[in-house]
C-alpha cells in the first residue's frame, strides 16, 4: 500500500512537472504532439513585459490542440494558465494584438473582448507595457481559462502571422469577388447582354434560372462551448457548388475550426406562424434582395428544440457546399480539401 501511494505521489508531481495527464505520467507513457511548433517568436513580442516564458510547453499545448488530443490538451492548459501568466499572454497577444483588424470577435468570450485592446495598445505602441500582462496575472481561474481558450482556438488553425504581413493584409483592399466570366468577351468588343440587362418584366423569377441548392438542419457549438443551428447547403444541379457560392457570395473558406466572421446583411429567413424556414438571402444597400441562395419548396415545421435554439440564439452557421451531406465524413472532407464556405447569418423573424 504504501510502495502504490509513492507511486501515485511521483506520478502526480510528474504531472505537474511535465503537464502531461496523470494517466501518461503514471503509466510512464508521455508523448510528444509533432510537429511542434516553434514558439521562438513568443519571446520577442511586449506582451509578457519582458518576462521570461515556457515556449516549449506553450508548443507542446498547441500541437496538442492541433492534433485534438483532449487529456494534454487539459493538463497542459491548466499548467500554464496556474504557474505561466506570462507565457498565456504573449499567446493570447499574438492572436488579439498582432492580428488586429483580422477577423471579428463576435463569439469570443467576454475576457478576451475586454483584453484585446490592451493587446492591440501594445502592439501600436499606444499603452503602458506591462498593462497586458497585469491584466492577465490579474483574473481568477475562470477568466484566464475563458481569455487561454479563446487564442488556442485560433492557434490551433495556425502559427499566427508575422507582424509585418499582418501590416500587409490589413491595409489590403477588402476582398473582390471573382470576376465576371463574361468580361473577357466585353474586352474582346463583343456585345454581352445578361438577364440585367433585359426588361423581363415582374413575371419572371430569376431565383428559377439560379443554380439550385437544398438544405439540411444540424446543430453546432462555438469555441465557448455555447450551442448554435446550423444550415448545411448541398448542391441539386450540376451548376452549383463551390465556384457558384465563390461568384455569388463572399463567405470565407473555413476548416472548421472555430467561427467564421458573422455578416448581419446574410439572413436566414423563419417563419413564426408555423415554425418553418423560409429561405436565405442577402440583402443589398438598398435594402433589397440581391443573392437568393435557397428558397423553401414548402413550409415544413422544424423540431421544437432547434426552433428554441434559433429563437434564442438568433444566429445561424450557414456552410456548404457538400455534395453528399448524408454520406459520414462528408462535411469534414469538404473542409480539409479547402472546398467549404462559410459564414454567421442572422436570423429574421417573419
Amino acid at each position: 500500500m504504501v510502495k502504490n501511494h509513492g507511486k501515485k505521489s511521483r506520478a502526480k508531481k510528474k504531472a505537474q512537472r511535465t503537464g502531461a495527464s496523470h494517466a501518461s505520467a503514471a503509466a510512464g507513457t508521455l508523448h510528444t504532439h509533432t510537429p511542434l511548433p516553434d514558439m521562438a517568436a513568443l519571446g520577442k513580442l511586449p506582451y509578457a513585459a519582458g518576462r521570461e516564458l515556457d515556449t516549449k510547453l506553450a508548443a507542446r499545448l498547441v500541437a496538442a490542440c492541433r492534433t485534438a488530443c483532449k487529456p494534454c490538451q487539459k493538463s497542459l492548459a491548466e499548467k500554464l494558465r496556474t504557474e505561466h501568466r506570462p507565457t498565456l499572454a504573449a499567446l493570447a497577444g499574438a492572436v488579439y494584438g498582432e492580428l488586429a483588424g483580422i477577423g471579428g470577435m463576435t463569439f469570443a468570450s467576454d475576457t478576451s473582448k475586454s483584453w484585446a485592446p490592451l493587446a492591440r495598445a501594445v502592439n501600436a505602441g499606444e499603452g503602458e507595457e506591462g498593462a497586458a500582462l497585469a491584466a492577465v496575472e490579474a483574473m481568477d481561474d475562470a477568466a484566464a481559462s475563458d481569455l487561454l481558450e479563446d487564442a488556442l482556438d485560433h492557434w490551433a488553425m495556425g502559427t499566427p502571422l508575422p507582424a509585418d504581413l499582418v501590416k500587409k493584409l490589413v491595409t489590403a483592399p477588402p476582398r473582390q469577388r471573382p470576376a465576371d466570366p463574361m468580361d473577357a468577351f466585353r474586352e474582346a468588343g463583343i456585345k454581352v447582354v445578361t438577364l440585367d440587362d433585359l426588361d423581363l418584366g415582374d413575371d419572371v423569377d430569376t431565383y428559377a434560372l439560379a443554380p439550385a441548392y437544398g438544405v439540411m438542419l444540424m446543430q453546432t457549438s462555438t469555441p465557448e462551448g455555447q450551442a448554435m443551428p446550423m444550415l448545411l447547403l448541398y448542391p441539386e444541379e450540376e451548376s452549383a457548388g463551390i465556384e457558384d457560392l465563390e461568384a455569388r457570395t463572399d463567405w470565407e473558406h473555413w476548416g472548421l475550426h472555430g467561427m467564421p466572421d458573422m455578416d448581419p446583411r446574410w439572413r436566414v429567413r423563419a417563419r413564426i406562424s408555423d415554425r418553418s424556414l423560409q429561405g436565405l438571402v442577402h440583402v443589398g444597400a438598398d435594402g433589397e434582395d440581391d443573392v437568393e441562395l435557397w428558397r423553401a419548396a414548402e413550409s415544413v415545421t422544424v423540431p421544437t428544440e432547434w426552433w428554441d435554439l434559433l429563437d434564442r440564439v438568433q444566429h445561424m452557421l450557414v456552410v456548404g457546399p457538400v455534395a453528399d451531406p448524408e454520406a459520414p465524413g462528408a462535411m469534414e472532407a469538404a473542409g480539409d480539401a479547402g472546398e467549404l464556405l462559410a459564414v454567421v447569418a442572422r436570423v429574421s423573424f417573419v
